[in-house]
């Protein structure tokens, strides 16, 4: 979780919005208007709350329905915000396409949600029909298909009593790369400051309060010669917004960020806080007077839980529960998955999964994204929600065959990949070392690497076609896609090998960065 440096942060204190006062073309509502922006972003599938007791959308649905209460007895209008990335991270979720979360946001009277990169986890038909569970709008200004049209709706006025608030929807560009190539092959992402300075001016003279809905991240780009479009680059890029509800990045914003007179928040992930923005309109001149992060039962005074919601998301918490709770192994000690350390370096959890896949496959070598692992296995036993809680993606385990200079190139492009990103590699069966752009002194599988001598080398789907900027080799001669998805590789390995050692996976050193 990022935190931004404290001088940036401001403190709930009134101050004046430049960005979007000389655009208006109107003189905006004749008295003084309040309006309150809740948002959440990157909730990944946590619509139940956590072994410790925190978050889920029934105490999240407390703490909403408590500061609308609270703004309607002072008169004031509410709109409730979504980010983006609903989908992928928990396994009750995953294995219903979001159905309960996308339900739970209905319950809660979500008004309008960005798409995410993750929302194309899942195929277009996936999408569509979670699209149509929605009782809110799904927005994206700047996705556009193979014919040229917007594949979802740029924006959505919201009329509130004299007041209209412009919301439209931007999706990272990066989703191009990141995003699973046969869920999104057709499509455009364009940059989303192109979209935005096209939009702005028309929302403006229809609005008096225009707000960027942004799965884009507070965050610079982490993948190297990719363009992104971070939440304060569109700040200082595109006057006239006047608000930015950010999400991607998992950025914990305390309190509001001012960025060339643009109000910018992001509150986390997975339903931790609930972000409010308040915002006070004199004619044509839009205020902050208020902002901050309100908690949802992360210590502190307890949230009870809405029991409508609770009735409603119990039966979907309930399914399936059997097979997800079967245990399969056990681990002798904690196999950890922090995400600065996984995107950083060789770790035993990398190793696992590789082992797993060349125990199954008999590949020479395996290359797998450390993205691809979203949590650790803990010291205990180990059920199959835990396998799928690592592996959420439901990948395909591919191989294909390289000579040994094919593989070489291969291992230097991957290996390059920057550490901090998702696409950082963890390797099986092979060591080399990574020097000044090249590879040296390879081995594969103990023994040097012959240039002509045929390798067959594993991955997954996603990244065989190309995802998280890994080199393409779906399309070479000698490609096999094994049908076996990467957490039942994982399971079965698990069941066959238990008790696990993480001593046993820890890295050796084979694989050196100088």
């Amino acid at each position: 979780m990022r935190f931004h440096k404290l001088f940036r942060l401001i403190p709930t204190l009134a101050v004046l919005l430049l960005c979007g006062c000389a655009a208006l073309q109107h003189d905006g509502p004749a008295a003084p208007q309040t309006l309150t922006i809740l948002h959440t972003n990157d909730h990944h599938g946590r619509f139940w709350k956590n072994s410790k007791g925190e978050y889920g959308l029934a105490a999240r649905k407390t703490v909403v329905d408590r500061v609308r209460a609270e703004t309607a007895a002072g008169g004031g209008h509410v709109l409730l915000l979504d980010a983006g990335d609903v989908n992928t991270g928990v396994p009750e979720s995953d294995m219903l396409d979001a159905e309960p979360d996308i339900r739970g946001m209905n319950a809660m009277g979500y008004d309008a949600m960005a798409v995410g990169n993750h929302e194309f986890d899942n195929s277009l038909n996936v999408l569509r029909r979670q699209q149509g569970w929605m009782n809110f709008p799904l927005l994206a200004a700047n996705i556009y298909d193979a014919s040229g049209q917007r594949l979802f709706p740029a924006y959505h006025l919201f009329r509130l009593s004299g007041l209209t608030v412009a919301v439209f929807g931007l999706t990272t560009e990066t989703t191009a790369i990141v995003g699973n190539p046969e869920h999104i092959r057709g499509l455009t992402f364009r940059p989303a400051v192109d979209e935005a300075r096209e939009l702005v001016p028309q929302l403006r003279r229809q609005a008096d309060v225009v707000v960027a809905l942004a799965h884009l991240g507070y965050a610079e780009s982490e993948l190297p010669g990719i363009p992104q479009t971070g939440s304060e680059i569109l700040a200082r890029a595109v006057p006239g917004i006047d608000l930015i509800v950010d999400g991607h990045s998992h950025t914990r914003l305390d309190a509001p960020v001012i960025e060339n007179g643009t109000v910018i928040v992001q509150a986390g992930e997975y339903g931790r806080y609930v972000g409010q923005v308040d915002l006070r309109l004199e004619g044509s001149r839009v205020r902050l007077t208020g902002g901050s992060l309100l908690p949802v039962n992360l210590g502190g005074e307890a949230v009870p839980e809405d029991p409508d919601m609770l009735a409603l998301l119990a039966p979907f918490q309930e399914k399936g529960q059997d097979a997800l709770r079967a245990v399969i192994g056990r681990a002798a000690g904690d196999f950890a998955a922090d995400r600065a350390v996984m995107r950083s370096t060789q770790t035993a959890l990398g190793s696992l999964t590789c082992r797993a896949v060349m125990d199954k496959t008999g590949a020479d070598a395996v290359v797998m994204n450390s993205g691809g692992i979203r949590a650790g296995l803990a010291a205990g036993p180990i059920t199959y929600k835990d396998v799928l809680t690592v592996k959420p993606f439901g990948n395909i385990v591919c191989t294909v065959d390289m000579t040994g200079a094919e593989l070489a190139e291969y291992l230097r492009l991957t290996a390059s990949l920057p550490p901090g990103s998702g696409g950082f590699a963890q390797f099986g069966g092979v060591g080399f070392t990574l020097r000044g752009g090249r590879v040296d002194d390879v081995v594969v599988n103990g023994a040097p690497l012959e240039a002509g001598r045929m390798y067959t080398v594993a991955t997954d789907s996603y990244l065989a076609s190309g995802g998280d900027g890994y080199p393409r080799v779906d399309n070479l001669q000698g490609f096999v896609n094994t049908g076996f998805t990467d957490a039942d590789v994982l399971r079965a390995f698990i069941a066959r090998h238990s008790p696990l050692d993480p001593a046993a996976y820890a890295p050796t050193g084979a694989v050196r960065r100088e």
